[in-house]
């Protein structure tokens, strides 16, 4: 499993699935097309089970911060050549704006690494493990970057650079510059529909400012909250709108599973569900944080999830799935 403690990792989100990044500039958790999808990248739970870092090949003092009122991860990296700036995101569908937000999310994770100053070797190393790490796919080069095909998950990962591959890894080594940039997208599908399309720079690009700009109007519109603790209540309000699964209007308790309570201990359960518990909570802070039309579209989704246990007499479930699944039948990963 990662090393890092989870404290270590921050959250990006598309308002229907979520990837956890690292530090050390390693993606080691990514859920396709749900948040309670099987995973693309697993080493959060399991060495084995997936990741894609980029970093550079040395040492290096890391800062991050959530860009500009948004869900953009900016981590820096001081080398003793240079520094260079990588910006993660998973994209949002084109000109999604406001309440839209997740409306048209396409799966797409979006990396671009910028130089800031010097020149900075960097290393990439793309690992996908599709269903928790059970799937090594093989990874076939192609113009513009290289397929990913196994099981039911397709990846299409856009590359300026040339990646090698050794059997299931690629690997990559580049030099990024003072003013230069390098951007990546991995694409995503299923195997029963349309393959993902390899996208040029120029698209990266402009889907980095698109969702840059989405995100924008999302706090414009909802974050008018002024008193203490002003930039945190903010950011909490944004991580909210992050855990909510935009079509039913379901918030996640977390983006994670597997997790134990304690380390080492057998108390590992699967957060990425709405939990009636919480439920409350949950809609004070987001009153809290100026997002009332996100609390009334998660009371409507707990209401109609449990409207008819309620009629019926039965204890109320103590969670749901985030399409409003009653069936919440455990399974244990013995690989992992």
């Amino acid at each position: 499993m990662s090393h890092l403690p989870i404290s270590e990792y921050a959250m990006l989100s598309d308002c229907r699935s979520a990837a956890l990044v690292g530090k050390n500039g390693s993606v080691d958790w990514l859920c396709f097309p749900r948040f309670d999808g099987p995973s693309v990248f697993g080493r959060l739970l399991d060495e084995s089970a997936g990741h894609w870092s980029i970093r550079p090949t040395g040492e290096a003092d890391v800062s991050r911060r959530y860009v500009d009122d948004t869900m953009l991860l900016e981590t820096t990296f001081r080398t003793s050549t240079g520094t260079i700036a990588l910006v993660d995101t998973l994209a949002v569908g084109p000109n999604e704006r406001g309440h839209e937000l997740g409306a048209g999310a396409p799966s797409v994770l979006l990396r671009q690494v910028t130089g800031v100053e010097g020149d900075v070797e960097v290393e990439l190393t793309y690992e996908p493990r599709p269903e928790y790490g059970l799937i090594y796919p093989l990874l076939i080069p192609v113009d513009g970057g290289i397929t990913a095909q196994g099981g039911a998950d397709v990846l299409a990962l856009s590359s300026p650079v040339p990646i090698e591959v050794d059997e299931f890894v690629g690997r990559a080594r580049f030099h990024v510059g003072a003013g230069e940039s390098v951007a990546f997208a991995l694409n995503h599908a299923n195997s029963s529909g349309p393959s993902p399309s390899l996208w040029p720079q120029s698209e990266i690009q402009a889907r980095l400012d698109d969702t840059k700009r989405a995100w924008h109007t999302w706090s414009e519109l909802h974050q008018s909250y002024d008193g203490p603790w002003q930039e945190l209540v903010h950011h909490s309000g944004r991580v909210l709108c992050a855990l909510t699964y935009y079509p039913t209007g379901a918030i996640c308790a977390a983006a994670t599973t597997s997790l134990p309570e304690t380390v080492g201990g057998s108390r590992n359960w699967d957060y990425r569900f709405a939990w009636v518990r919480d439920a409350s909570f949950t809609l004070q802070a987001l009153w809290v944080a100026a997002c009332p039309d996100e609390a009334d579209k998660f009371f409507d989704f707990m209401a109609r999830a449990a409207a008819s246990q309620v009629r019926r007499g039965v204890d109320l479930q103590i969670m749901f799935g985030i399409g409003g699944e009653r069936d919440l039948t455990e399974r244990t990963l013995t690989h992992l």
